[in-house]
């Protein structure tokens, strides 16, 4: 396991076990942090997906603690690059993000801290699914550009705040939010559309939008989890 430390910020390179296979990510938390958010991808290599790295580092910047993490290994990969079979299964995905959710609540240096989601495209559709399989767990979940019509009945079944952010430009994936923000039952509900951003959000200052719009939504409930502890 490599760390660094530093005046105010801890940097590790984790190995999680899931099932036969382990899944290696990248934990990063600031002095002070509250909440973690948990940043899934596909790629097997955390270097790649520069969007989803960049998220991570706004967050960071706004005080939240990251755990950017693939959940497929290299040659799962491999196989879907010519398939697709595992981005379209979302089932699978959720899956091991519930495990590394488990993991979060067991591990010493990150049992205290609040857990949120934010994924994108399949990764959007595994944390919707894998918060409301853990919703004890979960305090906040946020999905950009999300695959919810891969999630099926689970939507009626998350109770957790869920707020959705996809592209006004993104046509097929508008339509697919705008299905699964009526079928969520959960009290606290959003859906963000946002100007002159497209599925990747790569448009000038779209990815800085969705991580503003996340930041607020995590800190929020976060805060409210904490309230909530205290009063207990």
């Amino acid at each position: 396991m490599y760390k660094k430390q530093t005046f105010d910020v801890e940097e590790q390179i984790i190995s999680v076990p899931v099932g036969a296979v382990r899944l290696e990510g990248e934990l990063v938390i600031p002095e002070q942090a509250e909440g973690i958010v948990v940043i899934p991808g596909i790629e097997s290599n955390i270097k790649h997906g520069y969007s989803l790295r960049y998220l991570a580092h706004l967050l960071r910047q706004a005080g939240l603690a990251t755990i950017l993490i693939p959940l497929l290994t290299e040659e799962e990969e491999i196989l879907d690059q010519r398939s697709k079979y595992f981005r379209c299964n979302i089932r699978h995905l959720a899956t091991r993000l519930v495990v590394i959710t488990d993991w979060l609540t067991e591990n010493p240096i990150t049992c205290n801290l609040k857990i949120g989601y934010f994924g994108a495209s399949a990764g959007g559709g595994a944390a919707l699914l894998a918060a409301a399989e853990r919703p004890t767990k979960v305090r906040a979940v946020v999905s950009r550009s999300g695959y919810t019509d891969l999630i099926g009945s689970a939507l009626s079944c998350l109770q957790v705040p869920t707020l959705l952010i996809v592209g006004r430009e993104d046509y097929p994936i508008i339509a697919m939010n705008e299905d699964a923000i009526a079928q969520i039952p959960a009290h606290d509900k959003q859906l963000e559309v946002i100007s002159g951003a497209s599925h990747k959000f790569q448009e000038p200052g779209m990815l800085e939008e969705a991580a503003r719009l996340a930041n607020q939504w995590f800190n929020r409930y976060f805060k409210l989890a904490k309230l909530t502890a205290m009063c207990l």
